[in-house]
């Protein structure tokens, strides 16, 4: 089995796995970071977003060789001041319901505000388009990115 090699979240990873395994599974089962959801597999509902350079990218799809090279941030290594400020804004706001999602929405957020710092609902809603909530919380996500915006910018 050919050595994928990763940098995930600032660490440096050897993992044995077929070059097309999905980088879910590969940030899942070999690294053994589980916040990354697995949700739908064909990169609809969001559940598996992670930053690959600092840009959303659906892992379910994404094969674990295409990220060679690259930054690969997880919801486990986010630490940036935006992605604390998104963090804190999702519990003051009492974003979560159910919970499944909210990794992937967190990540997508997290990158929409780190590229537009004041968006507006529109900006917030093609950007979040991709993340699917079961439990329809999108009013409180919303809310909650404008929200860390605001603090951002305080």
């Amino acid at each position: 089995m050919p050595v994928v090699s990763l940098n995930v979240n600032g660490h440096a990873h050897q993992v044995e796995a077929d070059s097309e395994t999905p980088l879910l599974w590969v940030i899942r089962d070999d690294i053994g970071l589980t916040g990354t959801k697995f949700g739908c597999g064909v990169a609809q509902c969001g559940a598996c977003t992670v930053h690959v350079d600092g840009q959303p990218a659906r892992s379910c799809v994404t094969p674990a060789a295409a990220v060679h090279g690259r930054k690969v941030t997880t919801i486990e290594g986010l630490q940036s001041k935006t992605a604390k400020a998104v963090q804190k804004a999702w519990v003051d706001l009492d974003v979560v319901q159910c919970g499944y999602c909210q990794s992937g929405q967190i990540m997508s957020a997290t990158a929409l505000l780190e590229q537009n710092p004041k968006p507006s609902d529109t900006d917030i809603d093609q950007a979040m388009a991709g993340n699917i909530c079961r439990c329809a919380t999108y009013v409180r996500i919303r809310a909650a990115i404008h929200h860390a915006a605001g603090q951002l910018s305080a």
